[in-house]
């Protein structure tokens, strides 16, 4: 018999679980609710809500609209949406991450301090929670992906570094070293505001990829951080599939197998992953 389990720890992060609670609550109330881009990054997910009554916008979008309630996700918001929100008469509904709030209030404290350092942002180019910290400095903030990007940096200036909160420790750490290399004298502070709960995820899942021999990642297309914990199982356990719901699993994956192992990223849905198994559990039966 094939045991089947689902990493207990995987799942939405606690923002997320937070957004979802307030778009439900209000769909209950009024059946209708303005949601500023993917409430997560799971489609699936997102197609459940719509169901429900949840119409994502884009920007251009809410500059149109007035008069109406908007949800903004965990993922933060640059203050010209609040200001447009202001101006349109719009009520907003703001679930974005106390984790988020708090960098955003960070980055803007640096950026306005005596000395105009560079701000430095370890991060995803375009990601919606980026794009919020780089509003704090006006558009100003350096956005910088990976030890290649770092080109992009003003050595001759004060640099003070950050974290994408869903971006990996060892990553920043190797950004924070480069920006050293080339800046021996001077100032540099390197802050690591990388989320401590999808932080503490990756040594998790690692151990728990380990203990099956077939994992299968259940993650959208999208998540920034979804990528990250794959990559993590994949690197103690080759045999690691990503999938997008059950649909995406092949017979051949299943040959040979004693143990499977069901986990995700902080965006993908509990009953996504249940799903997963309970259609794992009816084809192996047969």
């Amino acid at each position: 018999m094939v045991r089947v389990e689902i990493d207990k720890d995987s799942g939405f992060c606690p923002g997320v679980v937070t957004a979802i609670r307030k778009a439900e609550a209000e769909l209950e109330k009024s059946g209708h609710l303005y949601c500023l881009g993917d409430i997560v990054h799971n489609s699936n997910e997102v197609e459940r809500l719509q169901q429900k009554g949840l119409v994502t916008i884009t920007h251009e979008d809410l500059k149109r609209l007035h008069n109406v309630k908007v949800l903004l996700r965990a993922h933060g918001e640059p203050p010209e949406t609040y200001r447009i929100a202001r101006e349109n008469g719009i009520e907003i509904i703001d679930a974005t991450c106390p984790v988020v709030l708090k960098l955003q209030q960070r980055i803007k404290a640096s950026y306005l301090s005596e000395g105009n350092p560079q701000i430095v942002i370890y991060g995803k180019l375009g990601h919606a929670e980026v794009n919020g910290l780089v509003g704090q400095t006006d558009g100003h903030a350096v956005v910088v992906e990976d030890l290649a990007g770092a080109d992009r940096i003003d050595y001759s200036r004060d640099i003070v570094l950050y974290s994408q909160t869903t971006k990996s420790r060892e990553g920043l750490k190797s950004l924070a070293d480069e920006i050293r290399r080339h800046k021996p004298d001077g100032h540099f502070e390197c802050h690591d505001t990388i989320c401590r709960q999808v932080a503490n995820r990756i040594p998790r899942i690692r151990k728990f990829a380990t203990e099956h021999e077939l994992i299968l990642f259940v993650s959208g297309k999208k998540s920034s951080n979804g990528m990250i914990l794959y990559n993590e199982c994949r690197d103690v356990n080759p045999n690691s599939h990503m999938i997008f719901s059950e649909t995406d699993i092949r017979p051949e994956w299943l040959e040979h197998v004693g143990s499977i192992g069901i986990c995700g990223a902080t965006s993908t849905p509990s009953w996504l992953m249940a799903n997963v198994k309970s259609y794992l559990e009816s084809i192996l039966q047969k």
